[in-house]
């Protein structure tokens, strides 16, 4: 059986950030883009003690996000300046391990959260963070703010020995991958796979299987991961969606995602399955 990856099976959550620590990590952001370090194998590393003294020269805001073993977590809103590089959490894809990948894309979530939560969603007022609770407080109206997850599923159609993937306009050239979609108000995850994969190609599926799940910082996405049965239609395309689609030979497959991605996750488990 093909073996999910598993990013942070070891990690423990957390607010209250521990009096003394002998090791820690820091995600520093400044908006949406990461503080970019890497060594001297170009893999992405965060920085850690030793970097205390650029942390508090640098720090707007300091979230301790929990410990993994014995190192403390932090997500960090720094200010940006000319002496350090700044890029997107897709600036690390390929540059580091799933742990890593997860645990950016957790800080730059909580980071966003905070940055985003300072006033009540409901009567404008000013919001207090809680001391014991990852969440925001408004006082007037005493409605809580945490931070929000958007479920989404990815899921790849098979036909025996062809898969049905497609290409979003906003993907590179030849680049191919599974589909997803976001769950509307008042659906199930099985409805929202139907739905989706009919609205972007135009086709029916059913023998849905649930694989795994992927948190996808982008800015606030969970993937739900399946493999679903093709079962009747024809490609009709969304076109202001899905640039092209295409069912292809699994020994013959078009350029797809990195093994960083549950796209490429779901693929590389039918093609197991298949003795590929």
């Amino acid at each position: 059986m093909f073996a999910w990856p598993e990013a942070n099976k070891d990690f423990v959550s957390g607010v209250l950030a521990p009096g003394q620590c002998g090791h820690a990590w820091f995600f520093a952001f400044a908006d949406n883009e990461i503080l970019l370090r890497f060594d001297a194998n170009g893999d992405f590393q965060p920085m850690d003690l030793t970097d205390e003294p650029l942390i508090e020269k640098l720090s707007k805001k300091k979230h301790f996000m929990g410990m993994y073993g014995d190192t403390a977590c932090f997500a960090v809103e720094v200010q940006r300046d000319e002496e350090h590089q700044f890029g997107g959490l897709r600036s690390i894809f390929g540059k580091t391990d799933n742990l890593m990948l997860a645990m950016a894309g957790r800080a730059q979530q909580i980071c966003e959260w905070y940055r985003s939560h300072q006033f009540c969603g409901k009567c404008g007022a000013k919001a207090v963070e809680q001391s014991n609770d990852r969440a925001m407080y408004c006082q007037r109206c005493e409605m809580y703010s945490y931070p929000r997850l958007s479920p989404s599923i990815i899921v790849l159609v098979h036909r025996g020995e062809k898969v049905l993937l497609a290409r979003n306009h906003r993907f590179p050239e030849g680049m191919y991958s599974t589909l997803a979609g976001f769950v509307e108000p008042g659906e199930s995850i099985e409805e929202t796979v139907a739905r989706e994969v009919k609205e972007e190609v135009g086709v029916k599926v059913h023998n849905l299987e649930y694989l795994g799940s992927q948190p996808w910082p982008f800015p606030n996405s969970l993937m739900l991961g399946f493999h679903a049965e093709y079962e009747s239609g024809d490609i009709r395309l969304q076109d202001d969606e899905i640039a092209d689609a295409r069912w292809f030979p699994i020994d013959d497959l078009p350029t797809i995602p990195g093994e960083i991605a549950i796209s490429r996750w779901l693929i590389d488990d039918y093609l197991h399955r298949q003795g590929l």
